[in-house]
């Protein structure tokens, strides 16, 4: 079998875009990047309304002050629903991408009246965000 250069360099091109096409996939599959806690404030902006971030103060939803390693539903202050109350997880960076995801669908029963956010990157700022600023 005989190749020419041209040919040669089509199979070579061809190769090029899929490990590009190949590598592009992968990191999608892989997730957002790190979380941008700048961009992260702007995203908390929408949650500011009902939830307090470093005061303790109890709005309509409860304050978000040290949620990072608190179990939910266990501030004291607050009237949480009782599927929130049993739900039996700690808030951590992937249980907060999982809430923030769906919240109705992650806690069945939940009293947050919040569809989610659907962007995986909005999700990953916010969460930098709430590790930084909610102490």
């Amino acid at each position: 079998m005989k190749f020419s250069k041209s040919g040669l360099g089509m199979v070579a091109f061809g190769a090029a875009a899929l490990a590009a096409l190949t590598a592009a996939g992968a990191a999608q599959a892989a997730g957002p990047a790190a979380g941008d806690a700048a961009r992260g404030k702007t995203v908390f902006a929408r949650c500011a309304a009902c939830h307090d971030l470093n005061t303790g103060a109890v709005r309509m939803g409860p304050s978000l002050k040290g949620i990072i390693g608190r179990k939910a539903g266990s501030v004291a202050n607050f009237g949480y629903s009782a599927a929130m109350k049993g739900k039996g997880v700690v808030w951590n960076p992937d249980t907060l991408n999982q809430f923030l995801t769906g919240p109705m669908k992650y806690v069945p029963g939940t009293r947050m009246a919040f569809a989610g956010l659907s962007n995986a990157q909005e999700r990953a700022d916010v969460i930098a965000y709430l590790k930084q600023a909610a102490k």
